[in-house]
């Protein structure tokens, strides 16, 4: 990152640290709960939540849950539990495998799959994810999702998913994030707790997130931090390294895919930056100039970004309603 990004994005992180504990415990009694439930992942953008959410309200007033299912990586369960302990808290552990495959996520998913690579079998220990072309700053490939498919022996079988395979494999895969904020409340509801959810500015803005999952929450503290900023505030807050060092992921798919070759395209060290110029409505020059990039490289990014925040509009809006009529002038409630 140069030195100009870097200061564009800097913070003062024990006194955003200190503002936002305050502001959590103004929204928890705001809202008339008496403490919090979050889920936490071996991520570090639950682990930033976690860590403000005691500082917020204490160790006896937050139940963290970590919800697994049977593609999760098994070191996201083992962090996890691992945070929890550190922090005093004792975790609940929720596995969601049997609801989803009650509700068909995986046989969906997976049928999906076969119809693009007929010789698929998970049972076979293949595994599956889709990814984004990697290239972004290279090249101006469009974002076009591509179906992996990955053999015992780690051979790799890549091909463009059809949009309707893709269509299926996404809404399929989304029921693990809507169980998973459906236990939340499940348990914030046993014991009156508000709902805290681990969405950053750089996924809010953007549209990396599930409608009515990870954003279908009572507070989002870190809501308007850059993924690069949640980093500081992990740094601050005594986050473990092997968190901090963890490539992002959503850990969705069977088999490893990263934040970036799965939506994001480049590293959060160019892209908050980029985001950052745009809100101030920095020109294409002076952007990278600022990234230390290609006049066309910056633009390819802001072609790239701009297409996702269109498409993050829907995801974004909250159910609409139809506004009561206007009494007519002159009509009393008598």
């Amino acid at each position: 990152m140069s030195t100009a990004a870097d200061a564009l994005l800097a913070i003062d992180a024990a006194a955003e640290a200190d503002r936002i504990a305050g502001w959590i415990r103004a929204g928890v009694h705001a809202l008339g709960r008496r403490g919090i439930v979050l889920g936490i992942s071996g991520g570090i953008d639950s682990a930033v939540c976690l860590a403000l959410c005691v500082h917020a309200v204490g160790t006896d007033r937050v139940v963290p849950l970590v919800l697994p299912e049977r593609d999760s990586d098994p070191a996201s369960r083992r962090l996890a539990e691992e945070l929890a302990a550190r922090h005093g808290v004792t975790p609940v552990v929720e596995d969601i495998t049997e609801a989803l495959c009650a509700l068909g996520c995986y046989r969906r998913r997976d049928a999906a799959i076969a119809r693009v690579f007929p010789w698929y079998d998970p049972g076979a220990g293949h595994r599956a994810k889709i990814a984004l072309p990697p290239d972004l700053l290279d090249a101006g490939t469009l974002s076009v999702y591509s179906l992996i498919v990955v053999t015992p022996d780690g051979q790799e079988h890549i091909t463009r998913v059809p949009p309707d395979a893709l269509a299926q494999i996404v809404a399929s895969t989304n029921l693990k994030q809507r169980t998973r904020a459906a236990m939340l409340y499940h348990h914030a509801e046993l014991r009156r707790f508000a709902v805290i959810g681990a969405i950053n500015r750089s996924e809010q803005d953007l549209g990396f997130f599930v409608k009515h999952a990870d954003n279908g929450v009572d507070l989002k503290p870190i809501a308007h931090l850059y993924k690069t900023q949640v980093y500081q505030m992990a740094r601050h807050l005594g986050v473990p390294s092997e968190i901090i060092d963890r490539t992002p992921t959503s850990d969705t798919y069977s088999a490893p895919v990263s934040q970036q070759a799965f939506f994001f395209r480049v590293p959060f060290g160019v892209l908050d930056p980029l985001l950052a110029a745009q809100h101030h409505r920095e020109s294409t020059a002076h952007i990278a100039e600022s990234l230390r990039l290609e006049t066309e490289q910056a633009r390819r990014l802001q072609d790239d970004t701009s297409r996702k925040v269109r498409t993050a509009r829907y995801v974004q809006t909250p159910a609409m309603q139809l506004p009561s009529p206007e009494r007519p002038a002159g009509m009393s409630d008598g």
